[in-house]
């Protein structure tokens, strides 16, 4: 018999643990919860999840509550199944819900716990210039990822790599250590909560940079980690730029920035409100 998974999840770094548990023989995914369709972009065109798009190709049963916790009775897979396996889903679940499961519930989180719990640790580990993360499957608890932890796995963090870059390595990641987990006995370890750092939700208010209270580097770490959201901006003389693209090197297409302790970042593309993205070397301030 196959060991059966109610998958709920949402966003891209999502879809590869769903792909994985679809493609091997060893597990039946009975239903996937995500989040409702929203509306994208500037026209607000109403989209389904990158997790639903799966799920629909897949033929899976679909369902997609507001707010799950107080929905939870009108879930249409009412057989408990092993695992419920939580990966980015985006809706923090109530005991009841954790108790679902005859197995355990389990979450794939992209650190390595105790480090960056919370809603943004990919983005975290890259602003504070860690050198490597990794993901992290936990057994789930009410505390946020305070879970015993299953099973981890470590990458390095490449020079000047990006969010995207990291996301995407680390969604593949969890794929191969879920399914790793959850094929072999489980084996809770306690976090060290001593150890724990924590990180929250992004704002806007997170990507404003001030060359005289940050270096280079610091200022470099924004870029790499907050775009495409929420966008990085930095005002020099009387105009608040965004800035695109930077690199710690020098660089003839770029734009020098003198920041905090005369350090030097090249800003590399850069764009000034209502104009287009434009190169560096072709802005003066």
């Amino acid at each position: 018999m196959p060991i059966t998974i109610v998958f709920a999840g949402t966003p891209e770094f999502a879809v590869p643990s769903l792909q994985a548990l679809i493609d091997d023989d060893a597990f039946e995914v009975v239903c996937v919860i995500t989040q409702p369709d929203k509306p994208i972009g500037r026209k607000r065109v109403i989209t389904p999840s990158p997790v639903k798009v799966l799920a629909e190709e897949a033929g899976i049963l679909i369902w997609q509550p507001g707010n799950i916790n107080e929905e939870w009775a009108d879930r249409p897979c009412v057989e408990p199944p092993d695992f419920l396996v939580v990966a980015a889903y985006g809706q923090l679940l109530t005991q009841e819900i954790l108790d679902f499961p005859s197995i355990a519930p389990v979450n794939v989180h992209a650190s390595l716990l105790p480090l960056w719990r919370g809603a943004a640790p990919i983005h975290h580990a890259i602003l504070h210039g860690d050198s490597e993360t990794g993901v992290t499957i936990q057994r789930m608890v009410r505390k946020l990822d305070q879970g015993p932890i299953l099973h981890q796995a470590s990458i390095s963090i490449h020079d000047q790599e990006h969010t995207g870059a990291l996301y995407d390595r680390l969604s593949h990641l969890g794929a191969t250590t879920l399914i790793d987990t959850l094929k072999a006995p489980l084996t809770p370890v306690e976090q060290a909560n001593n150890n724990a750092t924590f990180c929250t939700k992004l704002k806007r208010s997170d990507g404003i940079v001030d060359p005289t209270t940050m270096t280079a580097q610091q200022i470099d770490r924004h870029v790499r980690a907050l775009i495409p959201w929420p966008g990085v901006t930095c005002t020099i003389g009387d105009t608040t730029i965004k800035i695109l693209e930077t690199t710690l090197e020098e660089s003839p297409d770029a734009y020098d920035l003198l920041c905090k302790d005369d350090t030097h970042l090249s800003i590399t593309k850069l764009q000034v409100p209502g104009k287009k993205p434009t190169k560096g070397s072709e802005w003066s301030a």
